[in-house]
């Protein structure tokens, strides 16, 4: 069997999948993968950058660790419009109806420009607010900053792009942003050591065993690179592409759901829909991004080598969780398309199959994590005081992976059912009332370990809830297509054989 052959055998496009009848588990694998794919990619993106950023110094590498949380904070409170318009244009899908799926796309992308936009200006004017409220110390701040500063800037270009992921999954085509993840990732890792470090001293050039003439030549140029202002140039930019790229599919309509020009004229009753389901999955993602960001009030009262472990720690725990967060978001698509087409036992069980499956495969991989906790930690940096903090926090946290597929495979159902709010108020009780109290609390009189065991504990916590929470059944009846949006407000305004 050739490459080309092999790739068709893993990953089907929506013509090759049946979500809504047959079986359960290998639709979800066909759906899943390729997500599990591109979240690989943006973890290699991640893991560049906190690679040569460790290399660069560690005050760079602790910049990034702070940086991060203030980045998922202002993607989380976009990101209810991409909730929506995937939920929207799956449970359409599902009931047969493309021409309100393409028109809920439109208006999604259009809502993303204009949140995007806001979203950034103030996070570049309120960054050094935000970096003051962290406790950021003062060598560490002005990296912080710089880094935020440039993204907040490209902002449109990082959550556009995933927008088109969100509306491409919600029709059931994950392949197609899964090779436009791949090109963009690509681009990232060339760019990166470049901007951060320059032609001068780069210690890519021994990596890839260049030297003399060719060293020489590029150093001539004299420009010896941005440091972690570079990092961010090089993630905005090579968002930037994709989105482009992006956009291309989604107007040309002949791979996965289409948009046009003409519907993406804001509407205020579809304003009103994204408010709807999409707050609450705001909300559940800023939850998400604030407990990390004020958990690092904490982390910032230690050394920066506790900061650097807690920033390799979370970078780890990103590539482990790739299962979860795929079948999670499969699960999603699933759940909606098959509540469009009125085969509400069918989204259960995707539900429960779903759990079941992260809850045996991330248990094995957290053992797996923390049986080579040293020689992991011991990749990303060369601070004996960081591997050992890492080392500890891998091992103190592995064995409760499991329990956190449990939770993001539920809550992908809820989000595909439109009960956005009940995957919020999970995500709030989990991270806001268990992990960050437990953390802030222990840390006194246990340090740093007081600090790690707010993760298991928070695991296991979160796990339980959202399981006994779907057992209630309160999602079942979650058809936006009869009881959501008004038909007024998602019918396209042009006929559906416009070809604009």
């Amino acid at each position: 069997m050739g490459l080309r052959e092999t790739v068709d055998s893993l990953f089907r496009g929506p013509e090759g999948l049946d979500l809504t009848s047959g079986g359960i588990g290998w639709p979800l694998f066909y759906l899943s993968l390729p997500i599990v794919v591109m979240n690989l990619f943006q973890v290699l993106y991640n893991l560049a950058d906190t690679f040569w950023l460790g290399r660069h110094s560690t005050e760079a590498l602790s910049a990034i660790t702070f940086a991060f949380p203030v980045v998922f904070l202002m993607i989380s409170l976009a990101l209810g419009v991409s909730v929506a318009g995937s939920v929207l244009v799956a449970q359409h899908v599902g009931a047969g109806n493309e021409n309100r799926a393409a028109y809920a796309a439109s208006q999604t992308m259009a809502y993303a420009a204009i949140l995007s936009l806001v979203l950034g200006v103030l996070g570049y004017v309120f960054v050094d607010d935000i970096t003051a409220l962290l406790g950021v110390n003062e060598t560490v701040a002005p990296l912080v900053v710089e880094y935020m500063r440039v993204y907040a800037v490209g902002l449109f270009a990082v959550f556009g792009f995933a927008v088109f992921i969100s509306l491409m999954r919600g029709y059931g085509d994950t392949v197609t942003p899964m090779y436009v993840m791949a090109g963009s990732v690509a681009l990232n890792i060339v760019l990166d050591p470049i901007l951060i470090f320059g032609f001068e001293a780069n210690p890519l050039f021994a990596f890839l065993g260049l030297g003399g003439l060719e060293a020489s030549a590029l150093s001539a140029t004299g420009f010896t690179g941005w440091g972690i202002g570079g990092a961010a140039v090089a993630t905005v930019f090579s968002r930037a592409v994709a989105l482009a790229i992006g956009l291309a599919v989604m107007f040309r309509g002949n791979r996965g759901v289409r948009i046009r020009l003409s519907e993406m004229a804001p509407d205020r009753s579809f304003g009103r829909t994204i408010v709807d389901i999409g707050l609450p999955a705001s909300v559940e993602g800023a939850a998400r991004s604030l407990s990390i960001t004020v958990l690092l009030v904490v982390v910032a009262t230690f050394p920066n080598a506790v900061s650097g472990a807690y920033g390799i720690g979370t970078r780890v725990f990103s590539v482990i969780f790739l299962p979860a967060l795929a079948v999670s978001q499969g699960i999603e698509t699933m759940t909606g398309q098959n509540i469009g087409a009125e085969e509400v036992d069918r989204a259960a069980e995707a539900n429960h199959f779903g759990a079941r499956a992260m809850l045996v495969l991330l248990t094995v991989g957290g053992g797996l994590i923390v049986l080579a906790a040293r020689p992991i930690a011991g990749i990303f940096s060369p601070d004996p005081a960081v591997v050992d903090h890492a080392a500890t926090f891998l091992r103190v946290t592995g064995l409760t992976f499991g329990f956190i597929g449990v939770m993001r495979a539920y809550t992908g159902g809820f989000r595909g059912s439109g009960h956005t709010m009940i995957a919020a108020v999970i995500s709030l009780v989990t991270l806001g009332f268990v992990r960050l109290p437990v953390a802030w609390i222990a840390s006194e009189p246990l340090g740093v370990m007081g600090l790690w065991i707010a993760f298991p504990i928070s695991n296991v916590v979160g796990g339980i809830v959202a399981y006994l929470w779907f057992e209630r059944d309160t999602w079942r009846d979650g058809n936006l297509t009869e009881s959501g949006p008004s038909p007024e407000g998602i019918e396209p305004k042009v006929p559906s054989t416009n070809d604009d």
